[in-house]
């Protein structure tokens, strides 16, 4: 099993932090999340009905999945060692990192990125800056909120850089059947790329929608793009950050390099991808 297949399809998940853990838990159990729980916390000794665990190292195993739900900076240093230890991935809920650019200095939002991509080592890790993932396929709801999706057979995997739209889309009553929803935020380590060409392989997942801020590899997302033509399973995508405005929000919002509107719909076109214009669109 492959870290990626561990991180979107986990048998244990381990929850750090405080209140934003606890909601993930609560998901979990709503959603009858049927693998194991570990939530860490250095002071509260029961989640729920879950035995708490003081730290990393205490956990009886490694988690195939942990949801790091503490600051920026102990993020990096929970990242480490969740490394350390073989973890199959970690979502990475913290902001304050390059999105950030314009509110504090340029280098030290850029030096906390840097610092969290070599903790990681060779875990991949969704985010930062980003809401999680929601596998309807295998009950896993790794996500601190209220969602919409109900468990699936087989149907679409969306993957989004908004954790907002995010949300909206799985409140959608369209009985369009999504069978992933996975948030990537900054997308520093796992980018939208290696997520389609992990999720292409699924017999499940009949179709694919993007809901993009800006691109990880052009290369990369070129040559996955191709697969899902030869795979017959469409690719949607709806991309924002087109004027001059809407680019400056989108940097600030995922650091994202967003690139001109031609640039973009003309790599779209070029990869058999159908782009669309609005929301409504995408979910037809």
């Amino acid at each position: 099993m492959s870290m990626l297949e561990r991180l979107l399809r986990p048998k244990s998940i381990a929850l750090i932090g405080g209140i934003w853990a606890r909601n993930v838990y609560d998901q979990l159990i709503k959603s009858k999340y049927r693998g194991d729980i570990w939530p860490v916390h250095p002071k509260e000794k029961i989640l729920g009905t879950h035995q708490c665990f003081r730290n990393i190292k205490s956990l009886p195993a490694s988690p195939d999945a942990s949801f790091v739900a503490i600051n920026r900076f102990e993020t990096t240093r929970i990242i480490r060692e969740l490394s350390k230890i073989d973890s199959g991935g970690a979502i990475c809920f913290a902001s304050g990192y390059s999105e950030s650019v314009g509110e504090e200095t340029d280098a030290k939002s850029k030096l906390l990125e840097s610092e969290l991509l070599k903790a990681s080592g060779n875990m991949p890790i969704l985010g930062p800056n980003c809401y999680g993932l929601l596998n309807y396929l295998g009950n896993v709801t790794l996500w601190p909120d209220q969602h919409g999706g109900l468990q699936q057979e087989s149907g679409v995997a969306i993957i989004a850089q908004s954790s907002n739209i995010a949300i909206n889309i799985t409140m959608q009553r369209r009985s369009l059947p999504v069978a992933y929803m996975i948030t990537v935020g900054n997308q520093i380590k796992s980018g939208v790329s290696d997520i389609i060409d992990f999720i292409l392989d699924d017999p499940r997942i009949t179709a694919i929608g993007l809901y993009l801020e800006g691109f990880d590899d052009i290369s990369y997302f070129q040559s996955v793009a191709l697969k899902a033509v030869i795979a017959q399973k469409p690719i949607v995508a709806i991309k924002i950050g087109k004027t001059l405005k809407s680019i400056a929000s989108t940097f600030s919002h995922t650091a994202s390099i967003t690139g001109n509107s031609a640039a973009s719909s003309a790599l779209f076109r070029r990869a058999g991808i159908l782009e669309v214009s609005n929301l409504s669109e995408f979910l037809e």
